[in-house]
């Protein structure tokens, strides 16, 4: 029966240890350097693993824990971490280069609450066909867009032209604590 590729172990432990002398750590320990085999007889005594955490130290840095225990927990640090980071997310509002008062207003009002959201606003005008050539009318609205929301809002991107569409990037502003 042949099983898949063993995976590799993120930590060297035990036999693994390739360095000569450790500098051993851990509950219940001397924090000295020893020679690996006595840092491994010290951790099998206690009935426990020699975990190598800092190979690039001089001389490396092993600590005796419970190995399974040890992975587990590193496992939910690394999960914290990645629960911690900002997701940024960009909703996009679409304007003609000749969008009416009443629809200007209406989208207003939804990028105003998205950045009450937190989220980002991309406001974009595409020009179709020959409207083209009305390009200040598309940054002109754009502008006016960014003033409506002045107080929601910030500009971190001006209004700039990419083929047939226009864009502005708004960020919301910081929460008042």
């Amino acid at each position: 029966m042949r099983r898949g590729p063993q995976r590799e172990e993120p930590y060297r432990i035990n036999e693994r240890i390739t360095a000569p002398r450790v500098r051993v750590i851990g509950e219940n320990i001397k924090v000295d350097v020893y020679p690996i085999q006595q840092a491994i007889s010290l951790a099998r005594e206690q009935g426990l693993d020699l975990v190598e955490i800092s190979p690039n130290a001089d001389p490396p840095v092993c600590k005796v824990v419970d190995y399974q225990k040890f992975k587990y927990e590193q496992k939910k640090k690394q999960k914290e971490i990645k629960a911690k980071t900002v997701k940024v997310v960009i909703k996009e509002i679409r304007f003609g280069p000749n969008t009416e008062e009443h629809d200007f207003n209406f989208k207003v009002k939804h990028a105003e609450n998205f950045l009450k959201e937190g989220s980002k606003v991309k406001a974009t005008v595409t020009f179709f066909g020959r409207s083209i050539v009305y390009k200040e009318r598309g940054e002109i609205l754009l502008l006016k867009f960014a003033q409506a929301l002045e107080e929601f809002g910030k500009v971190e991107a001006m209004p700039k032209l990419e083929g047939k569409r226009m864009s502005m990037l708004l960020m919301p502003k910081a929460a008042k604590k």
